[in-house]
């Protein structure tokens, strides 16, 4: 994921809207995406939610409720997002953000095919007392 090419759009605002949990990002490329916190976080490119290769994704459950605490730019090219359940390994680039955008339907729609598949929920766990 490295650099960014000249075609990236890059980024003109960054804003966290906490109270609907999104976060909206308007690219130079006149572009404007709402990517609610619980998308970003199963989708973090982190080692510990991607793997290290393909079918080794881990799959992330029980995140409907996570609030990103902040965003820390990583140069001129991406952002870390620091999630209130303490994930903050994940670095967007501009171009992973844009593909998140562009494609969130689709990958949402997967994101909730793979969840039912397992057998599980976005719906934290709650500890039974």
């Amino acid at each position: 994921m490295g650099g960014l090419s000249a075609s990236t759009p890059i980024p003109t605002e960054i804003k966290l809207h906490k109270q609907s949990k999104v976060m909206e990002v308007a690219f130079d490329d006149g572009s404007r995406f709402n990517l609610p916190f619980e998308y970003l976080r199963v989708f973090s490119p982190s080692a510990e939610v991607r793997g290290h290769g393909p079918g080794q994704e881990v799959l992330q459950v029980g995140k409907k409720d996570v609030d990103i605490n902040q965003v820390e730019p990583v140069g001129q090219y991406a952002v870390v997002l620091v999630f209130s359940d303490g994930h903050d390994s994940g670095i967007y680039s501009w171009d992973y953000l844009y593909d998140l955008g562009r494609h969130q339907e689709a990958y949402w729609q997967e994101y909730l095919r793979r969840l039912a598949a397992a057998g599980e929920s976005r719906e934290p766990k709650t500890l039974i007392k």
